[in-house]
């Protein structure tokens, strides 16, 4: 029988072996998946926290946290472009992620992992306290 392959973000490559359309289903946020923006397979999270929330190469999310991070109960699922970098006071360096479709803005901690160039290459930006649905 065929099996088709479906990538989803951020839950589990779902196979499904009797021929029909594979689906997604939710799955632990710090699973792995494939970057929607990159199309390279992201690994779990190795340290610093809970939810896996972005690629580390391209930094690119998806919009899928609707009231709180790891919720996973929005409808909208555009992808989030990193538009910047700010510094919390407590010296955490923060991604400030937008959403091409609707305009949310998530900010994310930086990840041990996430590529240095990448991060490195962002503009500052003013620390922000609040997602900003419009902004």
């Amino acid at each position: 029988m065929a099996r088709r392959d479906k990538p989803t973000h951020p839950g589990r490559l779902i196979r499904d072996r009797r021929g029909g359309a594979a689906q997604s289903q939710p799955s632990d946020a710090s699973d792995a998946f494939t970057c929607g923006q990159c199309g390279r397979a992201v690994g779990r999270l190795p340290s610093g926290g809970h939810n896996r929330n972005h690629c580390p190469y391209c930094l690119y999310s998806q919009h899928v946290d609707a009231e709180r991070s790891g919720d996973r109960a929005s409808a909208c699922k555009g992808m989030m472009a990193p538009i910047g970098v700010f510094e919390r006071p407590n010296g955490e360096e923060v991604i400030v992620h937008r959403c091409v479709r609707c305009g949310f803005e998530r900010f994310n901690r930086v990840g041990a992992d996430d590529d240095e160039a990448q991060v490195a290459a962002l503009p500052r930006v003013e620390p922000r306290s609040a997602p900003r649905p419009d902004a």
